[in-house]
């Protein structure tokens, strides 16, 4: 009897796991694909079956908004780190509460004018080149006989942001973020003539003064410069590799932004205070999505981590990336898919965690609130911004955002067939073997037929 009992128990539990498998077995199979119709076995092939893909981790998700259907799904609710699709995070947020146009300056005339107190906001567009009006310039040098008073705001955030490559310091595209930004808190160098051209200028004790024409003079063209962590102070050396231009971020503080500010504006009278009467008038600076459109054509991590603390800003009277991060999820993001790790604006930490289906979700939202003349001014199409080179003759078929980090890449846009019909899609690749390149051709070929054959 206890052998035959023992015999059913065994039986039974390999039915039941016979049973467990089917499902889950089923479960993948719709999961892979939604509608049979849509994707041809060729076009997953050539994706999934990729030589470049095969080493990979791959989401990838395509949703028709008209249907409020997945139309495809691979992997669509697995986590990613997404890179610069964070962007797309940033830019929602910013797109749903920064207004039509940027605060760059809160400001109060003091009675009998004797001073002007005013309090940045974190506009990166401040004295940035991209930008030629300057309002928040023309306002503060407007008399500059009155003294003006630079007010701290709240903050409460790092110069970097969390999983960020501390040994990229010295790389332009790794900026500091700060409350009170200017020139792009970055170094704009050039040797023209043997001597040294540095915009803006730093202050003499880190070489500000110094056009290094005598070193320069006896050196040949290629050289080389370097910077302490701690200091900004701008080294230079002998190189085999010839310097004509670059940029370099700077340790940003307030005396820093003052220092450039008194050498930009001349005559200038101003100084920190630390508290002030309430703030009531503002400096409007750019168009909000003048900004976004850099940001995302030309995936500007500076300008991404500073909407996201303007937003922060807005919404809570002070600068804190993890406040705000934590406010948007519990308000605006409140129903995405998966819950996900949101880190930062830019997308350059690897702690972010994203699945395709919450970027889906954040493209339908803003389809859904936005004019699509917006989305499409902001976003860049075939052959333009990070898409260059790329969809050359898909323009105005395709619009999406670019994700690269090392063995990382991403996508996530819209997408019209040759039918009308417009679908969105995210696709997510980590731990590649290959190049970028690879990776995006293999994207791109698979777009297409979709659109071609759809």
């Amino acid at each position: 009897m206890k052998k035959l009992l023992y015999f059913l128990s065994i039986n039974m539990l390999w039915l039941s796991s016979c049973s467990i498998n089917k499902k889950i077995s089923k479960q993948a199979n719709q999961t892979i694909l939604s509608d049979s119709n849509f994707i041809s076995a060729e076009a997953q092939k050539t994706i999934l079956s990729d030589s470049n893909f095969l080493p990979a981790h791959v989401g990838i998700s395509i949703y028709d908004p008209s249907t409020k259907q997945y139309l495809y799904n691979y992997q669509g609710d697995k986590y990613f780190i997404p890179a610069s699709n964070m962007k797309l995070f940033t830019c929602y947020a910013a797109m749903k509460n920064l207004g039509d146009s940027l605060v760059g300056l809160k400001y109060l005339i003091s009675e009998k004018n004797a001073a002007v107190f005013f309090q940045p906001t974190g506009d990166p567009t401040f004295l940035h080149s991209d930008f030629k009006s300057q309002p928040v310039v023309d306002f503060l040098k407007k008399d500059t006989s009155l003294f003006k008073i630079l007010v701290p705001a709240k903050n409460n955030f790092n110069q970097f942001g969390r999983g960020w490559a501390w040994d990229d310091y010295l790389s332009g595209y790794m900026a500091e973020r700060s409350s009170f930004p200017i020139y792009g808190n970055v170094i704009r160098l050039a040797v023209n003539n043997k001597r040294l051209l540095m915009v803006p200028k730093l202050p003499m004790e880190y070489g500000g003064n110094n056009d290094y024409s005598e070193w320069f003079a006896n050196k040949a063209d290629s050289y080389s410069y370097t910077r302490n962590r701690s200091s900004n102070k701008i080294l230079w050396d002998t190189s085999n590799t010839k310097f004509t231009k670059d940029e370099t971020p700077f340790i940003t503080s307030y005396s820093t932004s003052i220092d450039f500010l008194k050498d930009t504006i001349q005559g200038l009278k101003i100084g920190i205070g630390k508290s002030s009467p309430t703030l009531t008038n503002v400096i409007y600076s750019q168009p909000t999505d003048s900004l976004l459109k850099i940001t995302m054509h030309r995936s500007d991590n500076f300008f991404a981590e500073q909407t996201l603390l303007m937003v922060s800003n807005e919404k809570l009277g002070v600068m804190n990336d993890r406040a705000i991060i934590d406010t948007l999820l519990s308000t605006d993001f409140k129903s995405l898919p998966q819950k996900p790790k949101w880190v930062d604006g830019s997308g350059l930490s690897r702690y972010n965690l994203i699945t395709p289906q919450d970027f889906i979700w954040v493209l339908s939202k803003m389809k859904e609130e936005f004019k699509w003349e917006r989305i499409a001014t902001i976003l860049p199409t075939g052959n333009e911004g990070t898409l260059a080179g790329l969809y050359k003759n898909y323009a105005g078929k395709i619009y999406a955002k670019t994700g690269t980090l090392s063995n990382h890449v991403a996508l996530s846009g819209y997408i019209t067939t040759n039918k009308g019909r417009q679908l969105i899609f995210s696709i997510l690749v980590n731990n590649h073997q290959t190049s970028a390149s690879n990776i995006r051709r293999t994207i791109e070929k698979f777009l297409i037929e979709l659109m071609e054959t759809n």
